[in-house]
């Protein structure tokens, strides 16, 4: 249970990062090459294997090399679900229950 806990904590320390959301909706469409989502992102390619690397490592994206590119992958659909979660209907209920709580 204290791993499940872990693993966990790291999926949505990666998913808090505004610039790895939007690579991940990228993705959504399907494989794409690091040259396709450095413009998409909008910031430098360092900083966008970088965040590529994160995702990487908590097992959210898969990446293969063919020549000089590399092109990343989603590893599961699933994520998604967890994304869409979080919708405005959602937040709506969120700010309710803090107005409710300072009212």
């Amino acid at each position: 249970m204290k791993n499940l806990e872990k693993f966990r904590a790291k999926v949505f320390d990666a998913l808090a990062d505004p610039v790895r959301l939007k690579i991940l909706e990228f993705l959504r469409g399907g494989e794409r090459c690091v040259c396709e989502i450095v413009p998409y992102v909008g910031i430098a390619q360092p900083l966008v294997s970088r965040h590529l690397a994160i995702l990487k490592k908590c097992g959210l994206v898969m990446d293969k090399k063919e020549g000089n590119k590399r092109f990343y992958s989603v590893t599961n659909p699933a994520v998604f679900k967890v994304i869409d979660a979080v919708d405005v209907n959602f937040m709506d209920a969120l700010v309710k229950h803090v107005i409710e709580q300072i009212a």
